[in-house]
């Protein structure tokens, strides 16, 4: 088993074993359409086992940033059919990454007329919205009803990922965001059966999953957790605390028979991840993190270490759109600019030389 070699995640069939990351990139304008740029840069990374694409709103009201894009509107879903279509195309498989941002974001990005979260505690610091930074707003806490509907709509955006080619959705679980702060004792402050005991705050992570992978298969779901990432206060620090939460999330889903669980740690080979990776009993992709750029000596390690499936690359898949061949031959890689990591145009965003050039 080897870096390079072929590996099934549930249905989805990949040559090589490196993944591209899902990577914020903001380049979908205000209308959240996958445009022509957008297109081009999945596109150009075909070659990649598996593209996870960047973080998608199912509702105007889970929008985190001002650029990113969506599956809600007819506008969107054509527009990831066309992206979808491009990386078919070149023979690449991709999957959407569904992301409810909840309390990390702000009205003036939504257009709604709220913000939500498990409880009502806002972020510390500020956000950028098309106006500039704005303090992060207290947000809703959700009802019990509206959880429900919330599940349904994640759903309804799985199902229109796949109406529009797409070969399969993660369901975004980490680095913050809604489905995360339902995880963290000091983001979920709730009473009710999904607060308190960890196996409470992981219930509606597991519950989501389920309705999703019940509406399009298991075979075609993956998701992804950032245990201890204490990102966008989302605090999780006592350790203790942390393995039976994610215990009770991983026993929850496990039973599912998921195509893939990506996890995010800095330390994949540790003693946290390995122990997931062994409740889960499926196919797992290591992702190290942000602290550091994944080598290519560090993902070979993982695989032929037999420390995970797969390896979910971010800022090298940026700056390589050939980055398996650059790999595979041992070639020098071109370096992540990230001061153009953001933008609207397609500076640092589809202008990476390949090899060939």
């Amino acid at each position: 088993m080897d870096l390079f070699s072929p590996v099934s995640l549930g249905d989805l069939h990949l040559p090589n074993r490196v993944v591209m990351a899902p990577l914020t990139r903001t380049r979908s304008g205000e209308s959240g359409v996958p445009n022509d740029l957008v297109v081009e840069h999945y596109a150009q990374r075909s070659s990649i086992g598996l593209i996870i694409t960047e973080g998608t709103y199912p509702t105007h009201e889970s929008r985190a940033y001002p650029g990113q894009p969506g599956i809600v509107t007819d506008e969107q879903v054509d527009g990831w059919r066309r992206v979808a279509e491009a990386v078919h195309a070149k023979g690449g498989r991709i999957v959407m990454q569904l992301m409810h941002s909840g309390r990390v974001s702000h009205t003036e990005i939504t257009g709604t007329d709220r913000i939500v979260a498990p409880s009502a505690i806002a972020i510390a610091g500020e956000t950028h919205t098309a106006t500039g930074k704005v303090a992060y707003p207290v947000p809703h806490a959700l009802t019990t009803d509206e959880l429900a509907d919330i599940r349904d709509e994640i759903v309804a955006a799985a199902k229109k990922a796949i109406d529009a080619g797409l070969d399969g959705v993660e369901v975004h679980s980490a680095n913050g965001y809604l489905l995360h702060q339902f995880l963290s004792p000091v983001s979920n402050q709730r009473d009710d059966n999904y607060g308190g005991s960890p196996e409470n705050r992981a219930r509606f992570t597991v519950e989501v999953t389920t309705a999703v992978a019940d509406a399009i298969g298991a075979g075609r779901v993956g998701i992804r957790l950032s245990p201890m990432h204490n990102i966008q206060d989302v605090f999780e620090t006592d350790e203790a605390d942390v393995k039976a939460t994610y215990d009770a999330l991983v026993d929850g889903i496990a039973p599912l028979g998921l195509a893939y669980l990506s996890l995010l740690h800095n330390e994949p080979t540790g003693e946290l991840v390995q122990d997931l990776r062994t409740r889960f009993g499926g196919k797992v992709i290591a992702n190290s993190g942000f602290g550091t750029v994944t080598t290519r000596e560090e993902a070979i390690a993982l695989v032929e270490n037999s420390d995970a499936d797969a390896v979910a690359i971010g800022r090298l898949a940026i700056a390589n759109p050939d980055l398996v061949e650059r790999w595979h031959g041992m070639h020098p890689v071109n370096e992540p600019n990230a001061a153009t990591f953001y933008g609207a145009d397609s500076v640092g965003y589809t202008d990476y030389p390949r090899l060939s050039a």
